[in-house]
């Protein structure tokens, strides 16, 4: 079943006519991601692959009522009147795909988001994947397969890196879900931990966590409150990163004795988290782990 997005997802894509967003909506139509409507000022009346661009949010979900999603491809300086249409159409999950939104502002966002009844994925994400089912994002969709693992990830290509080795052994995922690597994020990884806890057909979860922030150790908090009942794996990136050094995420930065790499990886193994050394050993915990199980 996965979660989030499935066959009935219904999407809009906001900003289609842009580069990032003609190309993203042409893989995400070949993946059969349902894509009623796009969205670009002034461009209404057009059509991108056979989608019929609007030129308002409003003016899309009135005719297409069944618009359930939204992908934001819409720069950042005018990426959050984007969301806000979005939100204020009544759109209850929006995937927020842009970076450079500024973090005040995201925080802005996200309250109006959950106030409204709306869920940001993202900004600065990949977007989500049901293998099978749907694709809501910029992953590339034939490293991913449709199974039992569920995997929630602040790094874009280490997600797909982790998919493409589950896949060749074999094990294919429910959903995977790129949170984003922004400071705030509209969908935390307590929140995701939660949904695959509930999803009947995820069986087990892999976290693919990074420096910076406390959301690893809140997750591992999480994860021995609720006592947690499904295998979960974990791997943290930029175990060498210097203290106070930028790593690539507006996120990934060390400071004041938080953020690092062994403070996380203590907290997850404390909760019962198998943690990988690399991103590759994550099947074969996995793996373990199952055997173990049996």
């Amino acid at each position: 079943m996965g979660i989030l997005i499935d066959e009935n997802t219904r999407v809009l894509v906001q900003g289609i006519t842009g580069r990032e967003g003609r190309t993203h909506t042409e893989a995400m139509l070949s993946y059969g991601t349902r894509i009623v409507a796009g969205v670009s000022p002034g461009k209404g009346g057009s059509a991108v692959f056979g989608v019929k661009v609007y030129d308002s949010v409003e003016e899309a979900v009135k005719e297409h009522p069944e618009i359930n999603t939204s992908i934001v491809f819409v720069p950042a300086q005018a990426a959050l009147d984007a969301c806000y249409e979005a939100i204020d159409a009544g759109i209850k999950l929006i995937v927020v795909i842009t970076e450079g939104i500024p973090i005040h502002e995201t925080l802005k966002l996200i309250r109006y988001a959950r106030l409204s009844g709306s869920r940001i994925v993202g900004p600065n994400c990949p977007g989500l994947i049901t293998p099978g089912k749907c694709k809501v994002g910029i992953m590339p969709s034939n490293l991913f397969s449709p199974g039992p693992v569920g995997i929630v990830s602040r790094s874009g290509t280490l997600t797909y890196e982790v998919a493409m080795n589950l896949t060749r052994a074999g094990m294919g995922q429910s959903t995977a879900i790129g949170i984003g690597g922004d400071p705030v994020v509209g969908t935390s990884l307590i929140e995701v931990l939660e949904m695959f806890r509930q999803d009947k057909d995820t069986q087990s979860v892999v976290i693919i966590g990074e420096i910076g922030g406390d959301a690893e150790e809140r997750a591992a908090q999480y994860l021995s409150k609720v006592n947690y009942r499904k295998l979960v794996v974990a791997y943290v990136a930029g175990r060498t990163a210097p203290p106070g050094k930028r790593m690539g995420h507006a996120g990934a930065i060390i400071s004041m004795g938080t953020g690092d790499a062994e403070s996380k990886i203590k907290a997850l193994m404390n909760a019962g988290v198998r943690v990988a050394q690399t991103p590759n050993q994550i099947v074969e915990l996995l793996h373990d782990s199952v055997q173990a199980c049996r």
